[in-house]
């Protein structure tokens, strides 16, 4: 048994398409990090491996990790390798073709051969029932048990493994929803995986809502069985701690939670590193930034503004690479949850390059992945990738990475660049390793962009805050291409996703339609609205086990002017018990209205749509990332991760026709810590690799980030 005077651990995973990143934090403060493969046959199997084996590195065992907090793919995955669940929808008569119908969107307004994204629940598979419910939640036409009881039978016929229920108006009134939950169950049993409308998303806007509800159908066997796998296979290990799940809006929820709202979880894995980001970034002086997170697989973006993330709820999955929520319509499935707003691109360390049928270059968006991955690491790989140019070019360690633990194999890596890239292009080596680098460069100022410059913010107003196993390698050359002038490189950026969600908080939301003009009339019946929802939220995250004192709700309004299609969120300050007090809501929509379109009208009526609720857990308030306060951070064989760097050697780089070759300082982020200094500069550490090039000076601030600067340019 473990002894109470042992060291207590908290773990986050973040599962990527290449590496798994393993963090604990002991109770002493200090974090400890490893990177292992991922396991695609089995992800569980790289998280508990890798867990143990960090665990080992420490002389601790699983019984002293006291909680996981886990980010993951598997539901992004999911739907984009169309690997769901066999899956039936259950609506109202009239209605089974809204999920084909959608919203009449294209994506690709000029492409003819254009083919929109196959329904999940096949037509064959959509049922309809007699039953008809008015706007206001009255019943106009009953439901009909026997066709219930019909449809089950069909659906047991037909194998189906879980159901959408979603219903007209249900989100008024979700009695027959409840009636056909139960009549399914009653003949089916726990064979079939069951979702309601009302339960997943109880709004209006019959398309959105019931998307949402066959999305979350299509995910639920597919998420139930995994994460019960992986709590069987870290039971097994001995630990016996809560298994948190970080969602798609930055918060984290119980694994039983996520089991039954697995929609919640679509971006899982690049929320983490956002919410971390505006953590530290507004520590640091920096509340108004850009991040950038490259991995081996994709690369995202995301804008924080006065230190907090833009959000959204409206998303697609399934749409392949998200050039942005608000940009591209169509492609996808909607979801219409809340979401951190992430720009997503297919840029990584492990975009295979190519050369296309017409001579030119191009990398990504497929990858290599974890198997086989790079030419370099000498794992099967084939297909030079840009962590091979990268290589080439002198920027990474030519013998290993991950201290050690990786091995590099440098000269499979060159041949394969020069024999399938430079030769057929008739360059250098190194200058075609550089086209490489630029052209990846320049597809992730697409993910910036889409953040940035397509919603009216200027770049060059922000600081660019990369992480990820790759992005501070490539983020210097984002900049330059953007003209921005700072560049902010986090304290274990490698796993800076998986070191953020140990600082995450447990978060709710919960929303209920209610049609209204925004007025005094309307006053107190908001105030009883609003009771209602206060005390459904705290009754659900009650019965997940938290306490009720120490539950902390905040309410907002989504709110438009009369004849508008869509809504503004506008938080609100009210009392429980008490009436709304119109005035000071009404001003502040005006003044987001303003703010977003540019133009507000005071004398337009304003009308309410939704009411929402945000739970989370005083007792986590204070989880705010700093490197100050965790005393650093430690590598897995227990090193300080500060620094790993190979002080006083030097690497031959190349940075273009500019600058040439240049025999880099290859040093570690405690030398900056003692002394600025002026690129060009490699800064290696455990994780990742950090470039400063020759026109720019870099330190190591209060928070432990580095920050690079852009010098003046002479005349």
């Amino acid at each position: 048994m473990t002894a109470r005077t042992e060291r207590l651990y908290r773990a986050g995973v973040d599962i990527g398409g290449t590496f798994t990143d393993i963090v604990v934090i002991g109770d002493d403060g200090v974090i400890h990090t490893k990177k292992v493969s991922s396991t695609p046959q089995d992800y569980g199997l790289a998280i508990v491996g890798g867990l143990q084996a960090l665990l080992g590195s420490l002389d601790a065992h699983p019984q002293q990790v006291t909680e996981l907090v886990h980010a993951t793919t598997i539901a992004t995955n999911t739907v984009l390798e169309g690997k769901g669940a066999r899956t039936a929808l259950v609506t109202t008569r009239g209605f089974r073709d809204v999920v084909e119908i959608g919203r009449l969107r294209v994506p690709m307004l000029y492409n003819l051969a254009y083919q929109k994204p196959e329904p999940l629940a096949k037509r064959r598979h959509r049922y309809e029932v007699d039953e008809r419910l008015l706007a206001d939640g009255s019943v106009d036409t009953p439901l009909d048990d026997a066709q219930v009881l019909d449809i089950a039978r069909r659906i047991a016929d037909e194998k189906i493994e879980a159901v959408a229920i979603s219903l007209i108006h249900a989100y008024a009134n979700p009695e027959h929803e409840i009636r056909i939950r139960d009549l399914l169950r009653g003949a089916l049993g726990d064979t079939v995986y069951l979702t309601c409308s009302h339960e997943i998303l109880p709004e209006i806007r019959e398309y959105e809502r019931t998307s949402t509800t066959v999305v979350n159908a299509y995910l639920g066997p597919v998420v139930v069985s995994y994460l019960h796998s992986l709590i069987d296979k870290l039971r097994a290990i001995g630990m016996s701690g809560p298994v948190q799940i970080m969602h798609s809006n930055g918060g984290v929820m119980s694994a039983a939670m996520v089991m039954q709202k697995p929609a919640t979880i679509i971006e899982s894995g690049p929320a983490a590193g956002v919410i971390a980001g505006a953590s530290v970034a507004a520590a640091s002086g920096y509340a108004d930034c850009i991040t950038v997170d490259m991995g081996g697989t994709t690369a995202k973006a995301a804008i924080i503004e006065k230190g907090e993330p833009a959000r959204t709820t409206e998303y697609e999955v399934g749409a392949g690479i998200n050039v942005s929520s608000k940009l591209v319509k169509g492609g996808g499935h909607a979801v219409k949850l809340p979401f951190i707003d992430v720009s997503e691109i297919g840029a990584g360390g492990g975009s295979l390059v190519r050369i296309d049928a017409g001579g030119l270059v191009k990398v990504g968006p497929d990858s290599a992945g974890s198997v086989p991955g790079p030419v370099c690491y000498d794992a099967g790989g084939t297909i030079p990738t840009l962590t091979d140019a990268v290589l080439a070019l002198g920027y990474l360690n030519p013998a290993y990475l991950a201290g050690g633990e990786l091995k590099i194999n440098q000269q499979k890596s060159l041949e394969a660049m020069r024999s399938q890239i430079a030769e057929p292009t008739h360059t250098e080596l190194h200058e075609a390793a550089y086209g490489v680098f630029a052209i990846a460069a320049s597809t992730m100022t697409r993910a910036v962009k889409a953040v940035s410059t397509y919603r009216g913010r200027d770049p060059r107003e922000f600081a660019l805050f990369a992480f990820g196993g790759n992005g501070p390698i490539i983020v210097h050359a984002i900049a330059e291409l953007l003209d921005m002038k700072t560049v902010i490189v986090p304290p274990s950026p490698g796993v800076f996703s998986a070191l953020g969600l140990l600082f995450s908080s447990t978060q709710h939301e919960f929303m209920q339609t209610m049609f209204c003009r925004l007025d005094e009339a309307a006053a107190k019946t908001l105030g009883n609205a609003l009771d209602d929802l206060v005390a459904r939220a705290t009754a659900d995250m009650t019965a997940e086990g938290n306490l009720f004192d120490d539950i902390a709700l905040q309410c907002a309004l989504d709110l438009r002017y009369t004849g508008q299609a869509y809504e503004l969120t506008v938080p609100i300050v009210w009392q429980a018990g008490e009436p709304l007090d119109i005035g000071p809501v009404a001003a502040a929509f005006h003044a987001e209205h303003e703010r977003t379109y540019g133009h507000a009208s005071a004398d337009e009526v304003i009308e309410l749509v939704n009411l929402r609720a945000v739970g989370s857990l005083r007792s986590q308030n204070g989880r705010a990332y700093d490197a100050r306060r965790a005393g650093g951070s430690r590598a897995s064989d227990g090193s300080n991760a500060l620094a790993t760097g190979r002080a006083g050697s030097y690497r031959r780089a190349y940075f273009g026709k500019t600058h040439g070759f240049v025999d880099t300082p290859v040093i570690s982020r405690a030398d900056l810590r003692a002394a600025p200094m002026t690129g060009p500069l490699i800064v290696e550490e455990y994780d990742s690799t950090c470039v400063v090039p020759p026109n720019a000076g870099a330190r190591v601030d209060a928070h432990e980030n580095i920050v690079i600067t852009f010098l003046e340019q002479s005349a």
